[in-house]
């Protein structure tokens, strides 16, 4: 039987980190969601987090989401961020909530395509490559709002605010893209509901809450170092 200790541990580390940074940045009364993110996550381990109060779960692949999704615990929520191909759209319109990773018009498109086939309405963040690295993907800054302009025209798609992985290391692009997600707030776009910021792993969520991230996504910090497949 495997234990669970480990996880145990590091759930009250999160806890008690978000809640002192939530302190330290006078954010005490703001709600910041946890996401467990599964990659490589034995569904046993997942399903023990979820039983602890983390039941907002992140897929990064559509196949192993596919191969995983029924072991999961009923509770759980499930959103969708890793890079998404728009002919595996229709794979998973009809079993997560949230799609994170929209990084590109094309995608959009297609998830608005399927959500009207499905007769739902998808809740969606816009991925911001807020570094401008060409190893990443995602809307630059500057056409951002153009794009969600766009985005927000489209049937069957609810923009709900922006996500972003930026460069490790650098603490001014959680600050940049904290500007970048008031500023789209501000403006107040028609057909979206932008208020939330995904924004912050392992390695930084603590700084995350400090420049106003709404939801942390976390795998090793909550599971372990993992064990990756070869390819």
């Amino acid at each position: 039987m495997n234990s669970f200790d480990d996880i145990s541990e590091n759930i009250r580390r999160i806890r008690f980190d978000i809640e002192e940074a939530k302190v330290r940045w006078n954010r005490e009364n703001d709600s910041i969601r946890i996401m467990a993110v599964t990659k490589t996550v034995p569904p046993e381990r997942v399903n023990y987090a979820v039983s602890e109060g983390f039941t907002l779960l992140g897929e990064n692949r559509v196949q192993e989401y596919l191969q995983k999704k029924e072991l999961y615990d009923k509770n759980a929520e499930i959103h969708f961020i890793g890079t998404l191909q728009s002919n595996k759209v229709r794979q998973i319109i009809d079993s997560v909530t949230m799609i994170q990773s929209v990084d590109k018009l094309s995608l959009a498109r297609e998830i608005s395509s399927q959500a009207v086939k499905h007769g739902k309405c998808m809740d969606i963040l816009c991925e911001v490559n807020i570094g401008g690295e060409e190893s990443k993907s995602g809307f630059s800054p500057d056409l951002l709002y153009e794009s969600l302009c766009e985005i927000t025209a489209l049937p069957g798609v609810k923009l709900c605010g922006l996500m972003t992985i930026p460069p490790p290391g650098d603490m001014s692009f959680l600050e940049k893209m904290q500007r970048l997600f008031e500023d789209m707030k501000s403006r107040r776009i028609e057909g979206a509901d932008i208020r939330l910021l995904s924004m912050g792993m392992s390695s930084d969520y603590k700084e995350a809450v400090r420049f106003g991230t709404g939801l942390v996504r976390l795998g090793t910090a909550l599971f372990g170092a993992r064990n990756y497949p070869t390819k």
